[in-house]
């Protein structure tokens, strides 16, 4: 499990850590004691209250960072004990987060989006024959500790997910080199992957691949761009917050989809452009603005209001779950208080300066 820095990371929240310490400690114990799949799901349960706990303590950067970790630390767990079951070892394969857990933004509320590379050598379809079995175990086990299914099966059981370090530079170079916008869409996700458990050389190589093709790749960057600015900032022309109008949410924003994607879909595109190996959000502007793509004060800005906004969703999810509800990212906002609501207006249009930035950068992308 990957260690953190609980009091650098909390800042002036030097009771929360260590408070935080102490749970974790009997977390990692639970996880390393545990000798079979059917401990996992109530470890899933103590992570869960433990994260819901720190929601007024920590700030959300450290928040999505410390859930991220925790799940890691539980998925690893789970693959480990899958691998024993199966008597695979990890020598020669590498399984990878994608999605929010692979930028490690997960909040309360995360499904499944996972893969496999595994190393090159073997008959490729062999070598799927041999992991899938295993995949589907580790994915179902998953969903018992709390993850639910991709509804899009973006998993390491689909034997689209689960390919062979050339196999996966082939789709990369489909997507960078000859895909349309739309068909890129739908891959944007995979640009978030991240090494979690096994070898983690043919995901390395993978990373440093995709960064020396993407950067300076002024084709695929203007796609990335166009998809990035698809969809627009929810403010009206009188600066006021445009809501749905219909469906079960009529009368909110939903606030992952209409306002943190804003953030995560533009960073990813500036994180590509300067060759990072960042994968989280905050990072890639970091990143960009060390490249001088983005000015410095320009980067704190959008994180600030990118976290500002991912505040908000844990807090929306929280509460919706207090009330017995599947958790969701939608919000009212007259239901704000005054604060909030200025907070909320001010963070929408630190979005849609990043995507007029974006669309200056990139012309003909908007």
């Amino acid at each position: 499990m990957e260690e953190l820095d609980f009091e650098a990371a909390f800042g002036e929240y030097q009771a929360a850590a260590r408070f935080f310490s102490g749970e974790i400690t009997q977390i990692r114990q639970a996880l390393a004691v545990a000798q079979d799949e059917a401990a996992m799901p109530a470890i899933g349960v103590n992570i869960r209250k433990l994260v819901h706990q720190a929601l007024d303590l920590a700030p959300a950067e450290v928040l999505t960072r410390l859930i991220s970790t925790l799940n890691d630390a539980l998925t690893c767990r789970v693959i480990e004990l899958a691998c024993a079951r199966f008597q695979i070892d990890s020598s020669d394969w590498c399984w990878i987060a994608l999605g929010s857990e692979g930028r490690k933004e997960q909040t309360f509320s995360s499904d499944q989006d996972n893969g496999i590379i595994f190393a090159e050598g073997c008959n490729a379809d062999a070598q799927r024959a041999r992991f899938l079995p295993l995949a589907l175990h580790i994915n179902h086990v998953l969903a018992d500790c709390g993850f639910t299914l991709c509804r899009g099966n973006i998993m390491a059981s689909n034997p689209e997910c689960c390919l062979g370090l050339h196999e996966w530079r082939g789709r990369f170079a489909d997507w960078i080199f000859e895909s349309d916008a739309q068909a890129l869409l739908n891959a944007s996700i995979f640009f978030d992957f991240r090494p979690l458990y096994g070898k983690h050389e043919p995901a390395s190589l993978l990373a440093e691949w995709l960064a020396a093709n993407s950067r300076d790749n002024p084709g695929f960057l203007l796609r990335m761009a166009a998809n990035a600015l698809r969809r627009g900032v929810p403010l009206g022309f009188l600066h006021n917050i445009v809501v749905d109008r219909h469906g079960d949410f009529a009368g909110t924003i939903d606030l992952k989809l209409q306002a943190a994607t804003l953030f995560v879909d533009a960073a990813r595109v500036l994180g590509l452009a300067c060759g990072s190996f960042a994968r989280n959000t905050a990072d890639r502007l970091r990143h960009a603005a060390a490249a001088r793509l983005i000015e410095q004060d320009e980067a704190e800005s959008w994180i600030g209001a990118f976290y500002f906004i991912e505040r908000l969703r844990l807090k929306c999810q929280h509460a919706s779950e207090l009330r017995g509800e599947s958790m969701h990212n939608h919000i009212d906002p007259v239901a704000l208080d005054e604060s909030e609501r200025h907070a909320l207006l001010d963070a929408l249009g630190q979005a849609k300066a990043l995507q007029k930035r974006l669309a200056q950068s990139y012309p003909g992308s908007a």
